[in-house]
């Protein structure tokens, strides 16, 4: 079987730009997501039969651009919705290049994106959804399942975030200072979000969908230039880094999962956790400790480690304590459980587990029985480490995660 047309890739990349191009010149952002998805399925079945243009960037502005006015017409030809728009744009300011324009902006339209869809108007979780579909490129039900939410709740959660927008009459412009500052939060929460997807795929036969983990670092490097010296955005890209460096020692033959303690840490990019220790430990040298300087420093901690057998648990098992205070929440418990077991024994942490059973975010998901069946192999208790490892195999979507389990759960048995 082939493999996707490389078509597929640069897409991908262009999407939030070419949507970001037309909400700049044309505002109504919820019409212009329409046109450019019309304008990417185009391409999509265009480019792989007739070839990629020489400037696909300005070929999917110009074809989006044609189904947002039409759009705008039939919608509201009355009311001249796209003169108007057109008049209260600064031409010399919000102006896309032309299509024939091989230079990309020098604003970065993605980032910009990225902001406006972390409008102060919209709740957290609105901003997060939205940027996750329009910036990430996240499809609704893969949202929905890293905001542990059903599906139809998210659809309606995005649906609202995008009237509030083109009812607010936003513009589209570039942010700094202050402003940009106060959006950080839901920005930062967004690109992990995203990152997450990329590390580990919710659902799919790959176990990371490199795409979204790269575009995920490459803003995180935005924001930070955009706002240098900040602890949590150098928190964040190192543990980025440092979780990225892990890559290639992740998958066995034939995309296998190798969990942590299995991995060939030769395998670990060694210059990514150089740069990723170097960034915490400047971040954390501030002494004003945010969740993700946290998490980065217990990357770290596991990267010193050359062998799995060498981790100093004690120390992530004080940076879970200091995380659960910082940013409680029901996946920190559960990796705080697994740190407890590594200290003081599997029983102990079964316990925890046993108190976080009662959480229906965790309860309807795989990780909180994928634990349990880690956490009962360690302790001697195979039959029931099995019967764990089965039930999580059966609610993951991730084809490598449920192999795994389903490996874990015949081992346990045998």
């Amino acid at each position: 079987m082939s493999g996707p047309h490389p078509a597929e890739d640069l897409l991908r990349r262009l999407a939030p730009q070419v949507l970001g191009a037309l909400v700049r010149r044309h505002g109504h952002f919820d019409a212009a997501e329409e046109a450019v998805q019309d304008a990417l399925l185009a391409a999509a079945q265009q480019w792989p039969r007739d070839g990629t243009p020489d400037n696909p960037r300005g070929w999917l502005i110009r074809v989006a651009a044609r189904r947002l006015t039409d759009q705008l017409r039939a919608e509201e030809a009355r009311r001249r919705r796209e003169e108007r728009a057109a008049a209260l744009t600064p031409r010399h300011e919000f102006s896309a290049p032309p299509p024939g324009e091989a230079r990309y902006p020098s604003a970065d339209d993605t980032l910009t994106l990225l902001f406006l869809c972390c409008h102060p108007q919209l709740s957290q979780g609105s901003r997060v959804a939205l940027t996750l579909r329009a910036v990430g490129g996240l499809t609704t039900a893969e949202i929905a399942r890293a905001f542990l939410v059903p599906e139809p709740t998210m659809a309606q959660r995005i649906s609202r975030a995008k009237r509030t927008l083109a009812d607010s009459g936003v513009r589209f412009g570039r942010l700094a200072g202050e402003e940009a500052g106060h959006r950080l939060v839901g920005v930062l929460q967004v690109l992990y979000l995203v990152f997450n997807e990329g590390h580990t795929a919710t659902s799919g036969p790959t176990l990371r969908r490199a795409d979204l983990a790269a575009e995920a670092i490459r803003l995180v490097r935005a924001v930070y230039g955009l706002l240098p010296g900040n602890g949590e955005v150098e928190g964040l890209l190192a543990l980025m880094l440092l979780t990225d460096a892990r890559r290639a020692a992740r998958t066995g033959p034939g995309g296998a999962l190798v969990p942590l303690d299995e991995q060939d840490r030769t395998r670990w990019d060694r210059r990514a956790i150089e740069e990723g220790v170097s960034l915490v430990t400047a971040a954390l040298s501030r002494r004003r400790p945010g969740p993700y300087q946290v998490q980065a420093a217990i990357a770290a901690v596991h990267s010193e480690a050359e062998r799995a057998e060498d981790t100093d648990w004690p120390q992530i098992l004080g940076l879970y304590e200091l995380l659960e205070k910082l940013s409680p929440g029901p996946v920190v418990s559960l990796n705080r459980a697994v740190a407890v077991a590594m200290v003081h024994g599997p029983e102990t942490g079964l316990d925890l587990l046993e108190r976080l059973a009662a959480d229906q975010r965790l309860a309807a998901g795989h990780r909180l029985a994928a634990v349990r069946g880690h956490l009962l192999e360690r302790a001697g208790r195979p039959a029931a480490a099995a019967e764990a490892y089965r039930l999580a195999a059966g609610r993951t979507l991730s084809v490598p995660e449920r192999r795994y389990l389903q490996l874990r759960a015949a081992r346990c048995a045998t």
